[in-house]
């Protein structure tokens, strides 16, 4: 009887892990729809905030120990990318970040790149930098707290705001999605052209 009864969990178990692949296959497909069908979309993804919205201003160090302030940014097109070591997603996007956005971008006095790294210390974030490549600056969001003014705080990353001159939130992308992420490219290009 006992057999029976973990076979059963144990069925039961998988058809839920394969029920929540389904589910999160179909997310990502409406996403692909949503960016195909909608240039302006919003992402909820547990976002608490939303396109249009002034972007919520905070102050971290980079890893160099300089302080930023996002509200001393006006004027400029920025890009918060949310990120961590443990985030394998990340690790995906972060050198099409660096390839596609920051190397065509870096010298242009009017846009501002900079990783948000959730809740780690310098020396972890310098060390997944460097083995994942990227060049583009970060920042060391300690307690997570600069994370938490824009998403749930302990729900999932990676995560990119973009924030045009006048500080207001233009795009919100959840996960590496190809599409979401070459509307991402255009939006910067576009921003910066103005």
């Amino acid at each position: 009887m006992k057999k029976i009864a973990l076979i059963l969990l144990s069925a039961l178990a998988v058809g839920c892990g394969q029920a929540n692949k389904a589910a999160e296959s179909s997310t990502e497909q409406q996403t692909v729809e949503n960016v195909k069908s909608d240039s302006a979309v919003v992402y909820e993804h547990d976002y608490l905030v939303k396109v249009g919205d002034i972007a919520p201003d905070f102050t971290l160090k980079y890893t160099d120990g300089t302080e930023f302030t996002l509200s001393q940014l006006r004027g400029k097109v920025v890009m918060l990318q949310f990120t961590a070591s443990w985030c394998g997603i990340c690790r995906n996007e972060m050198p099409h970040i660096e390839r596609e956005i920051w190397q065509r971008h870096k010298e242009n006095p009017d846009f501002v790149l900079v990783g948000v790294d959730r809740e780690e210390t310098k020396e972890v974030i310098e060390d997944y930098t460097a083995k994942v490549g990227t060049t583009y600056p970060m920042l060391i969001d300690e307690k997570g707290d600069a994370f938490a003014s824009y998403a749930v705080r302990k729900s999932g990353i990676t995560r990119n705001v973009l924030i045009d001159r006048d500080g207001r939130i233009v795009m919100l992308t959840r996960r590496y999605v190809e599409p979401e992420f070459k509307q991402l490219v255009e939006t910067i290009d576009s921003l910066l052209a103005k």
